[in-house]
């Protein structure tokens, strides 16, 4: 299911109309985005959970040569799937 199907099945489950649905889904993809980038965790309880996750400068070695190379310190997200989601998949 892409974007587009996501919000027709929105639209379509809720009864509102599909610019109703897109501008909905929109929001939220700007509020998680927003939020997580303020380094806050956003959690959907037994869903889905998004926060940003800070990575240490290290040193990591050139596979082809073996020689050492300096990765800078990095900022990356990290988005973590609720137990009963987990649980609702599995079965």
């Amino acid at each position: 299911m892409n974007k587009t199907e996501l919000i027709e099945a929105l639209a379509e489950k809720t009864g509102s109309s599909k610019t109703d649905a897109s501008t909905f889904l929109n929001t939220f993809e700007e509020i998680i985005t927003t939020n997580v980038k303020k380094g806050e965790k956003v959690v959907i309880t037994g869903f889905i959970s998004f926060e940003r996750v800070e990575r240490k400068a290290r040193t990591a070695r050139n596979p082809q040569t073996g020689e050492a190379i300096q990765v800078k310190a990095s900022r990356a997200p990290k988005v973590s799937i609720g137990a009963a989601f987990k649980k609702a998949i599995k079965g």
